[in-house]
């Protein structure tokens, strides 16, 4: 028993050679085209041949008369066009102001071209006539005299062939080869496709499993058949699936734990820093009493601890989203009284021109709002210029808020990065004021909310824009 081929290239060369089969259309139509040509060609020489024949034979004198010679008669014509004629064609004898005509044609279906060469020599030409072909063959009656070579006489002859039996054949072989082709091809076709199955059902499996690791399924793995090129290429899958696995749980394993070690040090620091900011308050009643030296180092270690303070805030809040425990609340919320709140609360109101109705009602979480609002004003009061504006609309999908400042704006390569946490734009700002996850956490409440968050250059300063779907 002969083994049949197994490897990839073999199958593919075998489908490839039953895919060619279907080049017989070409070569049926290369056939049609010749065999139309032969049939036109025959029937060019047949009538050619008769033409020529019949119009030598013609014994009465014509052209330029000799001493003694009569002119042609109409009866002489007519003795011309009988010769010529026959069951479905049409013939047409011109001399002088005579003519003489067998069929419906009339010298209106002559061609102009072809009337034309007639003068010279035998010629033809097809001609589409009341939606049927016909083959027209025109030719000028020459007399020849010893010494003289040929004389043009002025009769010219003109034969109208009928081409439908050309015409029935050429459709009888095209209806032939067309049935042919089709069921050529469509063998083709059935086992092309099954060959093309054959080779492509382990590619399609190989591609439906590297779906299935790209959405988190890292435990699938392939069956191994055989031993060919897809049979390696499925096993060293397999073993990429398996070292994969192996390298996530791995990193997922150490960033639970990083996770995990930033909260427990975000809520251990809580209670030192609670005692803290106590006698921070305490300290800054006196600072003002103390000397000079003394009371800076005061106002330098109440400005650390605010900063840690908020440091282990957003730690928290972010440890928090980290671990997919962040929530939202929703209610309805006057969107102005909000926005209002927000900048009160933090002494921000005379820095920061609103501009949003008092009727915007949108349903979201009020605390996460103003977080979103806070940490976005905060950034342009701190890194920007005024005016500093807030404005915000009701759009037909949500809720429309725009933070603009008048700074000198973020440097452009910096915007891809400006919700990364602990980026700072330039280098200048490692110790400035503020965490660096102010704008990733407010990034953060705005896709809790299902919206988005972008932000755009300006001449001058910098927008950022946040979208928040109805909730």
């Amino acid at each position: 028993m002969i083994p049949l081929p197994t490897g990839l290239r073999a199958r593919l060369v075998i489908t490839f050679t039953l895919v060619a089969v279907t080049a017989s259309v070409l070569v049926a139509t290369i056939g049609f085209e010749l065999a139309k040509t032969a049939l036109v060609t025959r029937a060019e020489t047949t009538s050619l041949d008769l033409v020529t024949r019949e119009l030598g034979r013609i014994t009465f004198p014509v052209g330029k008369l000799r001493p003694g010679e009569a002119a042609p008669s109409m009866k002489e014509l007519d003795q011309v066009v009988r010769t010529l004629s026959s069951p479905g064609r049409s013939v047409l004898v011109e001399y002088g102001n005579l003519l003489s005509a067998d069929g419906p044609m009339t010298m209106k279906d002559v061609p102009n071209e072809l009337y034309g060469r007639a003068k010279q020599n035998v010629v033809t030409q097809r001609k589409v006539i009341g939606n049927e072909l016909w083959l027209v063959v025109g030719a000028e009656v020459h007399r020849y005299e010893p010494g003289t070579g040929p004389e043009a006489t002025g009769l010219r002859a003109f034969v109208f062939f009928p081409l439908h039996d050309e015409e029935s054949q050429l459709a009888t072989l095209r209806s032939t080869l067309t049935q042919g082709g089709t069921v050529i091809v469509l063998i083709a076709l059935v086992v092309a496709l099954l060959s093309a199955r054959q080779v492509l059902l382990p590619v399609r499996r190989l591609s439906a499993a590297a779906q299935a690791l790209g959405q988190g399924r890292l435990d699938t793995r392939l069956p191994v058949h055989g031993g060919d090129e897809l049979a390696e290429l499925t096993s060293r899958f397999n073993d990429a699936a398996a070292a994969l696995e192996l390298s996530v749980s791995e990193l997922r394993s150490l960033e639970a734990m990083s996770r995990r070690f930033v909260a427990d040090v975000s809520h251990e620091l809580r209670t030192p820093l609670t005692a803290m900011t106590a006698v921070a308050d305490m300290l800054s009643e006196e600072a003002n009493r103390l000397p000079d030296a003394p009371a800076e180092a005061v106002r330098l270690v109440l400005r650390e601890i605010g900063r840690l303070r908020e440091l282990v805030e957003h730690l928290i809040e972010v440890s928090r989203f980290d671990a997919g425990t962040a929530t939202l609340n929703v209610e309805p919320v006057n969107v102005a009284d909000a926005i209002l709140d927000c900048l009160e609360v933090r002494g921000w109101s005379d820095k920061v021109d609103v501009t949003a109705s008092q009727g915007l009602t949108v349903n979201l979480d009020p605390r996460r709002f103003d977080v979103i609002v806070a940490n976005l004003v905060g950034n342009a009061l701190k890194h920007g210029l005024p005016p500093v504006e807030v404005t915000a609309r009701g759009t037909e999908n949500g809720l429309e808020v725009k933070v603009r400042d008048h700074g000198k704006g973020i440097p452009t390569e910096a915007l891809p990065h400006v919700f990364d946490r602990f980026f700072k734009a330039g280098a200048g700002r490692a110790r400035s004021q503020g965490s660096g996850l102010g704008l990733a956490i407010a990034r953060a409440n705005v896709h809790l909310h299902g919206g988005t968050i972008s932000v755009r250059a300006q001449q001058p300063g910098t927008l950022f824009t946040v979208w928040l779907p109805h909730q």
